[in-house]
């Protein structure tokens, strides 16, 4: 009887179950959506109970579409959404929706902790800077604006680790996903004694923490009943979702790095050593893989940026497509190949929504710059790809100037579809890409993980070894010397609009409903 894995993804839009068998091969994938509330203009929130009903749907559909037992399947992985506060009381009852990670109400939180800690404590003991997609702000929130449901706080959860509560009863967290909480000694993969105690949240609250596939809990009866799965399956530590997700491509190892070109834009990398950027331009986080570490650069609108593209100015492209039956977005990068390198001058900043790395300003705006009588809608289209290329290399650069090699960078997420993309990303870089065989993303990786730790693969190596192939690669091409040249003068933009951005934020504020 062969052993089966299940994979499950507590996600920002559903629960997400991939079931596969010890060869990798994806035997099922199943998603159950539930809704996101924003009573507040940037507040979004979540009910955990909503996260639990979709996860019982999507393991029982899973088990049913791939006529696997109970008995078959040897483990159980989580993964998902990080940032998350789910708090709990002390039956184990949750006592309000809980606060996402893209939620960014806990701003002044985040000054109060910054101005309190100070910036060189919260890397020392964090190795991030506080930011108001983290937990510990949250917490304080709650502390601050629903004392009747602080005095109530029995546990503190992240929402893959609701799950599991659900599934085994038991309180338990990973150290890649702990990592994004404000609250956790990143260093030494464990509780930070220093934030809890400048923050006053009690220990008692937190989970116990596990490396990533090592078994925490078996799911109980009343989980069995539920899901379909057998009493007593191990469940493992599980990771955060981009930890998981590069465990499923094969970035577990230093100088492997993965570029996703999704909605946003993230670099990742594998790192052997604990490595802080000095200022925290970089997410300096556990790995899933266990002594381990990566860091993470993260752009906020970078296939967001081509979508946005599409939606204001692709009306042509859009009818084109509607009639021949072709992607909108090949059509648009067909005219765009078209164009030269640098777009003769075009640049474009992608900061839509504002930015991240390696400028955590929200109120960063997108420009096209040195527009002029030549340019036409495939300029504009190819510099929206270089402008995100470049920032990307943003990141890069970052993780090289703290000696971090990088050997082989994996393209993934839906805007590396794109064959010109691939290509632009290669040249700005100066270094090839390669793509791989797996699309399942984060519960592919749990799904690995909990191999580990039940036995089927001797270690997060060997499971790579076995399920992850290169499936494509790309050279690079003649255009590195154009964007060599072009990098820098993207590179100084931002240094001279960013005072401008704060005014001009400042002036859109000052006339928000106006007539």
């Amino acid at each position: 009887m062969p052993p089966y894995l299940i994979g499950i993804d507590v996600g920002t839009t559903g629960s997400k179950a991939v079931l596969i068998d010890a060869d990798g091969t994806v035997k099922a994938s199943i998603t159950n959506e539930y809704p996101m509330y924003t009573p507040y203009p940037a507040w979004s929130e979540q009910d955990p109970s909503d996260w639990w009903t979709a996860t019982i749907a999507s393991i029982r559909q899973a088990l049913e579409k791939a006529e696997v037992s109970a008995q078959q399947v040897a483990g159980v992985g989580l993964t998902g959404q990080m940032h998350g506060l789910v708090a709990l009381d002390a039956q184990g009852q949750v006592l309000r929706r809980c606060i996402m990670w893209n939620d960014q109400r806990t701003a002044p939180q985040c000054a109060t902790i910054t101005r309190q800690v100070g910036i060189q404590n919260l890397l020392r003991w964090t190795g991030n800077p506080v930011l108001p997609g983290f937990t510990a702000p949250k917490i304080l929130w709650v502390r601050e604006n629903e004392p009747e449901v602080y005095r109530r706080i029995a546990k503190v959860l992240l929402p893959k680790d609701y799950v599991r509560y659900c599934l085994t009863g038991g309180f338990f967290s990973d150290v890649s996903d702990a990592s994004g909480t404000s609250l956790f000694d990143v260093g030494q993969r464990r509780w930070s004694e220093d934030m809890l105690k400048a923050l006053d949240i009690p220990r008692e609250w937190l989970p116990e923490v596990t490396e990533s596939p090592v078994v925490s809990a078996r799911i109980n009866a009343a989980a069995a009943r539920l899901t379909g799965l057998l009493e007593g399956t191990p469940v493992v530590g599980g990771g955060g979702d981009n930890a998981a997700a590069n465990v499923g491509v094969g970035v577990i190892r230093e100088g492997v790095v993965s570029v996703s070109l999704g909605t946003s834009g993230v670099v990742f990398a594998a790192s052997d050593t604990y490595r802080v950027e000095p200022e925290g331009k970089l997410h300096a986080f556990c790995h899933a893989v266990p002594g381990m570490w990566h860091l993470m650069g993260v752009m906020l609108s970078a296939a967001g940026s081509f979508r946005w593209f599409r939606d204001a100015l692709g009306d042509t492209e859009m009818a084109q497509a509607s009639e021949t039956g072709q992607d909108v977005y090949d059509i648009l990068t067909e005219k765009a190949a078209q164009v030269p390198a640098g777009c003769e001058g075009l640049l474009f900043l992608p900061y839509l929504t504002g930015e991240r790395t390696p400028y955590p300003d929200p109120d960063a705006r997108g420009v096209f710059f040195g527009l002029s009588l030549r340019h036409r809608k495939p300029h504009l289209t190819r510099a929206v790809l270089e402008g995100v290329s470049y920032g990307l290399r943003d990141s890069l650069e970052l993780m090289k100037n703290l000696g971090l090699p990088i050997q082989q960078i994996i393209a993934l997420g839906g805007g590396a579809r794109s064959t010109l993309w691939r290509q632009i990303l290669a040249d700005v870089f100066n270094m090839g890409l390669v793509t791989v065989n797996v699309t399942e993303g984060a519960p592919y990786g749990a799904a690995l993980l909990a191999g580990v730790g039940a036995g089927v693969y001797q270690d997060v190596a060997t499971a790579c070894q076995t399920v992850v192939r290169v499936s494509g690669e790309t050279g690079v091409g003649a255009a590195t010397s154009v964007y060599a040249d072009y990098y820098p003068r993207y590179r100084a933009l931002y240094a001279a609009l960013a005072p401008e951005f704060k005014a001009l934020a400042e002036v859109v504020a000052r006339h928000a409903g106006s007539a």
